[in-house]
């Protein structure tokens, strides 16, 4: 399985956020803004189902398959996330950065020095194979956004 931005509820004990310590650092409001680049976001519990149905399908042996899902600009992700959680996401700035100002940031900011490359790239790649051969399909995005949100809340992470 080679999933995209894997978001969504998180289980106790929780170890290393990867993808969800973007949603982490936009609701504690610690970024000044938003750059300019984008996920194809994926549920985790998609995820899953995924890896069963390719455990289970004959035709998946020796297989791989993307498990991807629709692509969002980080300031969408911003703005999903104040309109579904509220006040909790008060702190969530959805305003842009300009891509210059990232680009000077990152020369000290070693988290930002990875996303330069990413500014602007609209990055798409299909999860059709796995749609095709494995009955397999993709929930909102949004959902995964705001499960990913209301854990880290519940959970004490933000």
């Amino acid at each position: 399985m080679l999933p995209g931005w894997v978001l969504g509820p998180l289980r106790p004990p929780v170890g290393p956020l990867g993808s969800v310590q973007v949603v982490q650092r936009l609701l504690s409001g610690t970024m000044p803004g938003v750059p300019r680049v984008g996920f194809e976001v994926v549920d985790v519990r998609d995820i899953a189902d995924l890896h069963v149905r390719a455990m289970v399908e004959p035709a998946a042996a020796g297989e791989r398959f993307l498990g991807t899902g629709p692509f969002l600009w980080q300031v969408e992700i911003a703005e999903i996330l104040r309109s579904r959680l509220g006040e909790r996401a008060a702190r969530v700035p959805t305003q842009p950065i300009p891509d210059e100002l990232v680009r000077a940031a990152a020369a000290t900011d070693p988290d930002l020095g990875t996303i330069v490359v990413n500014l602007g790239r609209r990055r798409i790649r299909s999860s059709a194979k796995a749609q095709r051969l494995l009955g397999w399909t993709v929930g909102d995005p949004a959902d995964a956004i705001e499960a990913s949100g209301r854990s880290l809340i519940e959970l004490g992470l933000v």
